[in-house]
């Protein structure tokens, strides 16, 4: 657990030492808490996007830097997105695989182009990365939704990564165009009856 807890400090002070601003998903606790906290005191600006509930129930620490609270878990990752160019994902449970995933299928979806990092420590990521190359080996997702999928080792390796990848589009998913309206609006349905 140490190694795990000296890549979340390192990976803080490289964000920081390169000028890159962090959004986070809130907190003073755990890995994300100390990203955060050597970030901020590196000099980078941080940004903690919390739910209320969350909050105010005191679950995860004080947030580090600017705060930002959000009513939902979807709408902070809704904003997570909103303010970010790219992700970065540390050894985690069940939250941060549900957050990894969610955002890898707005990508598949054609909602954003942003690379989705691993934090690799320790090999922690390794059998994930074995099932994504399956997945895609069996075609079950397409060569343009795992190479957003970055790994690495170190934080050093990870932003040098981040910063030079290039998304190649899925031409079927360029199709997508979710600008048009929101989804709470009815499609007008053009139906003759005839008689």
């Amino acid at each position: 657990m140490q190694s795990l807890f000296e890549a979340a400090n390192n990976l803080g002070k490289v964000l920081a030492k390169r000028k890159i601003h962090l959004v986070y998903g809130e907190g003073s606790l755990g890995l994300m808490g100390c990203v955060s906290t050597a970030a901020h005191v590196g000099g980078s600006q941080v940004l903690g996007i919390i739910p209320t509930a969350l909050a105010e129930g005191n679950f995860v620490g004080k947030t580090v830097g600017e705060e930002l609270r959000v009513p939902t878990m979807q709408d902070r990752i809704s904003k997570m997105l909103d303010n970010s160019d790219a992700f970065i994902a540390l050894p985690g449970g069940i939250g941060t695989l549900e957050e990894i995933f969610q955002i890898a299928s707005w990508a598949q979806l054609n909602i954003h182009h942003k690379p989705i990092g691993l934090l690799n420590v320790d090999g922690f990521f390794n059998k994930l990365l074995s099932f994504l190359d399956q997945a895609e080996e069996e075609n079950f997702i397409p060569h343009s939704a795992r190479q957003i999928f970055i790994s690495a080792s170190t934080a050093e390796e990870m932003v040098d990564k981040l910063e030079g990848f290039v998304y190649k589009s899925d031409p079927v998913a360029t199709q997508l165009d979710w600008s048009k309206g929101n989804s709470s609006k009815k499609r007008k349905m053009d139906l003759s009856l005839h008689l």
